[in-house]
This record gives C-alpha cells, structure tokens and sequence, in this order.
C-alpha cells in the first residue's frame, strides 16, 4: 500500500507537509518514507507542525511550494517583541499546540534541541523510535477501531429488529410512533457515528465522540424501561425491550473502544485533574471563551432541571359539563427504578456538558455534546408527536365503557415546564453549532501559533501561520525555485506504509408512556 506526501513549504534544511492523516516534517532531499516528526491532521497539529517548523528552519529562508500555496511574509520578527506584544491572547495560549516535551538537551540558537550530530533533535510520540517507523503500533489500533466500529454494527441492527417484537405490556415500538420516533433517531445517530470510525482518521475519534456522547445519556433511559418492566413484572417485559437493550450495549462498547483508539500523548491541561485532562483532552477556557462556555454549562444545567417536572397536561370533559385537568410524567412520580433512569439522564446529560465544554479541540468537544443532546432533542419531539395520537381513558383508570357512559372527552396538552425545557434546549443546541463554527478560527492567518515552551530567546518566529493544506489538494504543481532532485509531478512523494498513529492523539419521559 501506498500514500502521497505532499510538500508545502521548504528551507534550507527541512519541509514541511502533508501525509495521509498527519502534518510532518522532512529533511529536503530525504527519504520521505516517513516523517522526522508529526501531527494529527487537524487545526492544532497544523498550527503545532509550522510552529516547529519556523522554529528550526533558518529565517528567511521558507519558501511555498506550489503555485496555490500563500507566500511567506518576508520581514521575519524577534520572539522576543512576539511574546512581549498584545497578541498573547490569540489562541497560542489556549490552543494545544505543543509538539513535544521539554527537554534538558542543549538548545541551539534558533530554538531548536540540538543532537549528537549538531543538528535539531525531534522527539518522538508513543511508538515511533529514532530511524523507525512511525507506523508500527497502527496495525493494532486499526484493529481496535475495525472492533469498534463491528460492535456499532450488530448493535444498530439488534435496535432494529427490536422496533417490531413487543416491547412493553404487549405493545410494539414500531406500532407506537412516540415511541418509534426516539428510538429511530437514537439509531441514525449510531449509525452515523459508525461510518465516521469506518472512514478512519480525525473521523475517527469524531465518530467516537458521538456516539459515547449518545450512548451515556440513553443509558439512563433504558434503565428506566428496564425499571418499569422489573417494577409491573417481568412478564411485561417483551423481546424487543431485551432486544434494545443488547443493542444499547453493544453500540455503548463500541463507541467506548473506538475513543481508546489512538491515545494521544499531548501536554496535561492547566488547572483541571483527572485521567481526561492528563490525556490532553480537557483546557480551561480563557479570555473570549469563558463567556460562551458558562451560557453552554447553565443551558445543559437547565435542561437537566426541566426534564424533571410534568411535561403531559390532560383535561377531562363529561356530557354533564364537568371537567376536571391533570398532568402526568413528573420523573418523581415514577416507581424506584424509573427514578432511578430518569435521574441518570439528568446527572449524566450535566457531566456531558460540562465535559464537552472543556474538551480541546472545541469541536471535538461539539461532536460529544452533540451525541448527548440528540436524545434529549428526541424526548422533545416525542412529546409532540403524542399530541396527535388519541388519550385513552385507561390511563386514568376509567373503562372505555365509563367514557361512553359519561360521555367522557379528553383534551391532551404540554405544561409550560416542556417550553421552559424546549427554551434551554434551543439554547443547548446553539452552543453546540458555536462550538463546531469557533473551530475555524483556529490555524488562519493573522494569528501567532507557536510551540507551547515558546522559541528560545533571539530566535526568530513569524507572526503568521498559513492555513492548513486541504486534504483535497494533495495536487500541488512545483514552482521553478523547487530542487529538481525532489520535484514530482506534483511534489507529491509516493510512500510504502499504512497510515500513521495519532502523535497527540429511549422513548417519551413520562409515567404513562414510560418507553425509552
């Protein structure tokens, strides 16, 4: 098998570019078989792979490569004033860009670790050894996601067959449509978080995001259908309610083994603890975040709060004129275990949030909250779609032959507490399209990116960084200024090699229709 290495810029001694997957770094005129040092292909590792580039390569000396690739500004400036200046606020302090840890090793006058040979000295991730392949643990975290994404497949194709076979007291979910309708959304999400891992990459990790985001909060509400069959006898219970729950299992397992999948070795975050942050996932948001991560946690805090209360409001009318108005679906009218599940949700929907508007990058982090907000977005739509299905008098312990009797009607409605519920949750979901938008100032000229440790003082390091190359122009034609000993067609090398290792890295809420 082999993949294209597409070259963007060159100095005097090193290039950098684009491989399958990654951002790396070459020595001009080298073997490009693999890279002297990488990054995932995203913004950061972008942003973290010209950094280290500009910190290395002599001043003056980068060129593009390629007729569509931007120029580099020529006049190059002191780290010192770029340190000293007020663009210490762009995203060079909050962006986790480092490429690598600090070391003791003598540092050169560009800013460089130097060698034995004299020369930079790159350090190198989890799996890749000075002279080695930088590839060599890919096959087995190939496999890992290939596992991941298999049990996603048998566990969206057990939610299936579970939507026909009878689900509660004898009802199918498939006959239900307020039930249908969560139940269906929860498994396109699935579905969806599956072809992310299949397509491999930074997909990958996306994909997994979703779909453990979705998997978390569900699991509150098959554990309050799991509860209501325990609590009205087990015989209640059908095989399209086992049937889904094997299938939440086996998507949960999936999702989870496909975000073990490449652990990244990134820098731990600043001020938060625990084993996500010393993964690098989790960063403080500073300056002109904080404002719009405090609306996100108070709008999934308010979320939470409201799925609690009556969302069912009915009113009954007799022949004589009487009329009397309940509501139904307050989570803590419910027997033990349906509290229980309801409770989860809650608990779990917060610690998502809260989680997701830490995680870096952001929109990773938006990919995760969004996994978490589709089943509440499902109960939302659920709850409307049972105002057009008919209310029957058994609900509420009367006969049918009573309501015929008596003449009964049954007006059926929401509470105001499902529209306070629906308001938080506008707001949830709009700070979820803030996170995957915000995303895209990351990487774009005008902003300083930088090594985290920072250049060494008197080194050079350019005020700008080039956006990062398309993953759909890995076609650039080579300009005359171009080494004739390296020039391809296209610049393009063709390399033996799979791809690298990442370098960082239910139904309605309500007692009477209680299916998840």
């Amino acid at each position: 098998m082999f993949e294209k290495v597409t070259i963007t810029y060159r100095g005097a001694k090193y290039e950098v570019g684009r491989g399958r997957e990654f951002y790396g770094i070459w020595t001009v005129g080298g073997s490009r078989s693999q890279p002297l040092q990488w990054w995932p292909e995203t913004s950061e590792g972008w942003s973290a792979a010209w950094g280290k580039f500009t910190e290395i390569e002599a001043p003056g000396t980068i060129i593009p490569v390629g007729r569509r690739t931007p120029p580099v500004p020529s006049s190059p400036v002191s780290s010192s004033p770029v340190s000293s200046s007020p663009v210490s606020s762009s995203p060079v302090s909050s962006s986790p860009v480092s490429s690598s840890p600090v070391s003791s090793s003598p540092v050169s006058s560009s800013g460089a670790q130097v060698g034995e040979s004299g020369g930079p000295r790159f350090a190198q991730g989890p799996g890749f050894a000075q002279g080695g392949a930088p590839y060599a643990a890919r096959t087995a975290d190939s496999r890992t996601g290939s596992v991941g994404a298999a049990l996603l497949v048998v566990g969206v194709a057990l939610g299936i067959a579970a939507l026909f076979p009878a689900y509660l007291a004898g009802a199918s979910l498939s006959s239900q449509p307020a039930q249908l309708v969560p139940h269906a959304i929860y498994l396109a999400v699935w579905a969806a978080s599956t072809v992310l891992i299949l397509l491999g990459g930074v997909r990958l990790r996306l994909g997994a995001l979703l779909g453990v985001g979705i998997s978390v909060v569900t699991f509150g509400l098959f554990f309050a259908d799991a509860g209501t069959a325990i609590a009205a006898g087990a015989h209640t219970a059908g095989w399209g309610l086992w049937l889904s729950l094997l299938g939440w299992l086996a998507c949960a397992a999936g999702s989870v083994l496909a975000f073990l999948f490449r652990s990244p070795a990134a820098p731990p975050a600043d001020g938060i603890r625990g084993w996500l942050a010393r993964q690098g996932y989790l960063h403080r948001p500073r300056g002109s975040e904080l404002g719009p991560v405090v609306l996100l946690v108070l709008a999934g805090l308010g979320v939470a709060a409201a799925f609690a209360p009556a969302w069912d409001s009915y009113t009954l009318h007799t022949a004589a004129g009487q009329s009397q108005s309940l509501t139904a679906g307050n989570a803590f009218s419910n027997p033990g275990l349906v509290i229980a599940g309801d409770v989860a949700v809650m608990i779990a929907l917060a610690a998502v949030v809260i989680v997701a508007a830490l995680w870096r990058p952001l929109h990773h982090g938006a990919l995760l909250l969004a996994g978490a907000v589709t089943p509440m977005v499902a109960q939302a739509i659920s709850a409307l779609v049972q105002l057009g299905e008919p209310t029957s008098p058994t609900q509420f312990g009367i006969s049918p032959a009573e309501a015929t009797q008596v003449g009964l009607t049954i007006d059926s409605g929401v509470t105001p507490a499902f529209w306070i519920y629906c308001g938080f949750l506008v707001a949830l979901v709009v700070s979820c399209a803030w996170m995957l938008f915000t995303q895209q100032a990351t990487g774009t000229p005008g902003q300083v990116f930088a090594p985290a440790s920072g250049p060494a003082a008197g080194a050079y390091a350019y005020p700008w960084s080039p956006a990062a190359p398309d993953a759909g122009q890995s076609s650039v034609r080579p300009t005359a200024d171009d080494d004739p000993a390296d020039l391809d067609d296209d610049e393009t090398d063709m390399v033996p090699g799979s791809e690298p290792t990442s370098y960082s890295a239910a139904g309605p809420r309500d007692s009477d229709h209680p299916t998840a």
